[in-house]
């Protein structure tokens, strides 16, 4: 695979629910540039999410153009003029394809194409994602395909990305390049 464009970085923020992952990216993101970008793959289906999704606009604040798009991210990330962009959540993007009824083979088409953009794109990009692999084996297909098609994304986007994070209890661990060190939400790095 061809190497990201010369100084720019792409870096993948894994882990659990509420485990810093989000924190962490923001911060980083606001050290890369002065421009920054959200790219924002939530749908406020309910008034649960709603309030989720209000909840994480006041985290960023204004300093971040906020993107919204659900499902054609690499198509949204082109037109994005920034230093720095977040894409958070990867696992929401791939639960909405796999929504919309795509094949896991397709999904997988569709993230390979996303990495070959970032790799091209003259910005920094730090993409956030839910670690699912590490729970029970679903009891449903869709469950079980959710998780399959996880697994494999991450980890294509795990060997694109020049640095890679795990947020686990609210400690960030690097993981790539090594050796594995833990790193504070406050000085991301």
């Amino acid at each position: 695979m061809n190497q990201p464009k010369q100084g720019r970085q792409v870096v993948l923020v894994g882990g659990g629910a509420r485990s810093g992952k989000s924190s962490f990216a923001l911060g980083l993101a606001r050290r890369l540039g002065a421009r920054k970008a959200f790219l924002a793959t939530a749908e406020a289906r309910d008034q649960e999410m709603a309030q989720r999704i209000a909840h994480h606009q006041r985290e960023r604040g204004g300093e971040f153009e906020t993107i919204e798009e659900p499902l054609m991210i690499a198509t949204a990330l082109k037109r994005i003029d920034a230093d720095v962009v977040v894409v958070d959540c990867l696992t929401l993007w791939l639960a909405n394809l796999l929504l919309r009824d795509d094949a896991p083979e397709r999904i997988l088409d569709q993230v390979d194409e996303f990495i070959a953009i970032i790799r091209e794109l003259p910005i920094h990009v730090i993409c956030v994602t839910n670690e699912v692999g590490m729970g029970v084996v679903p009891d449903n297909p869709l469950g079980r395909a959710f998780r399959d098609v996880c697994g494999a994304a991450h980890q294509r986007l795990s060997r694109a990305a020049k640095h890679v994070y795990l947020a686990v209890l609210g400690s960030i661990s690097r993981l790539k390049p090594g050796p594995v060190e833990v790193c504070s939400e406050e000085e991301p790095g």
